[in-house]
């Protein structure tokens, strides 16, 4: 395999060489908008970045769930899960531009590799179905023989949809919208995920049984099986997609995999219940719903880096294109929190670090109800 050669070591003198590179610097403003999914308020609240204030909302006849950027333009399209709606926004006008649907109940949606297309998978009926951004009009479709759960693509143009009630996944061709072969997973699929560089692996995660599967992406054989400390809820990979970060019920830790090497190398605290999770080259910050915080890891040494406190409820975590900032979701408090990355710096360190672990709060910014999902679009 290309990145066989990642190791332990490889990996943390490499991130270690990025932060010795690194120099305090002040954040500067963000030329974008932040278009954030309100659940209850069926709308989507757009926050200008450049002034980290509101500055639009859009209604909708539909609960959102989730949002993604356009790859080439200033637009979002933002997915009501329960309609089955795809709406497009444009971000000059602050409006929606496009709509359409192929099923409803939706279980998710994601870019095509190429950027080319928007692929949505719907339990009703039982689909894959693409959406080409030129027309944003219903196209290839993959037929599933049950309900799905979730699914991922790969660079390499293959799609993995996860079926939890015959605990199996399901291999398909983006290109000719056929399915290729169905893996007998063993374990219930809950999270399935490809080896986000190069598409030569898929692992799969198992809440009943608390494992993780990696499969050959090529075959659908079986390369290993692990035991977890957790129920695997969350998946991150680092920017190398040589470190997997795992959060789940049943531990206060994040469990690390070396993907390439098929082996758990570490489980490490990180705060009361960690839930969703973000990386930069340099920090692993992960939500803390219960606690109302984010913890932040080195990833070269695996060490507690600060605590930042946010609104009630953190449950995404988004960093924006320039490496700046960390906008916070918190669910129950409706409101976005930001932090500076460069201010995670100057945490205290050495005996001070035994007394003293929190870091400030840029601001925080009151959005919605209910935010879920958020996606930033620049503005050139």
């Amino acid at each position: 395999m290309a990145h066989s050669s990642l190791t332990r070591r490889g990996l943390l003198i490499g991130s270690a060489a990025a932060a010795a590179s690194c120099a305090h610097r002040k954040a500067t403003a963000y030329l974008g908008y932040c278009f954030i999914a309100d659940q209850a308020g069926r709308s989507v609240a757009v926050v200008d970045l450049s002034r980290f204030t509101v500055c639009g909302r859009i209604a909708l006849d539909a609960a959102p769930g989730l949002v993604i950027p356009h790859p080439s333009q200033a637009k979002v399209f933002v997915l009501a899960p329960e309609t089955g709606t795809v709406y497009e926004i444009d971000a000059a006008s602050l409006a929606i531009s496009r709509r359409a649907r192929s099923g409803s109940r939706a279980v998710g949606a994601q870019l095509a590799p190429r950027g080319d297309a928007l692929w949505v998978l719907y339990r009703e009926p039982a689909a894959l179905v693409e959406f080409p951004l030129a027309s944003l009009k219903p196209a290839r479709r993959v037929h599933l023989p049950a309900p799905p759960d979730g699914f991922d693509l790969s660079v390499k143009g293959q799609a993995a949809i996860a079926i939890r009630q015959s605990r199996s996944i399901v291999l398909a061709s983006l290109s000719t919208g056929s399915i290729e072969r169905t893996i007998a997973a063993g374990a219930e699929p809950t999270l399935v995920s490809f080896q986000p560089l190069d598409g030569l692996q898929l692992i799969s995660g198992s809440q009943p049984e608390r494992s993780l599967s990696i499969f050959d992406a090529a075959t659908g054989k079986t390369m290993v099986r692990l035991p977890l400390a957790v129920a695997p809820r969350h998946f991150c990979f680092d920017a190398s997609g040589g470190q997997l970060f795992v959060t789940g019920d049943g531990m206060d830790a994040v469990v690390i995999v070396f993907p390439y090497s098929t082996e758990v190398d570490q489980t490490i605290l990180a705060g009361r219940a960690p839930g969703a999770m973000a990386v930069t080259d340099r920090f692993l910050l992960v939500a803390n719903p219960e606690t109302d915080g984010i913890t932040v890891l080195a990833v070269a040494t695996r060490t507690l880096v600060a605590v930042v406190t946010v609104g009630r409820e953190p449950r995404s975590i988004l960093i924006t294109p320039d490496k700046q900032y960390a906008l916070v979701l918190n669910e129950k408090s409706g409101d976005l929190a930001v932090i500076r990355i460069f201010s995670l710096d100057r945490t205290p360190t050495g005996a001070q670090r035994l007394r003293y672990k929190s870091a400030p709060l840029f601001t925080l910014i009151p959005v919605a109800e209910k935010p879920v999902s958020a996606a930033v679009v620049a503005l050139t």
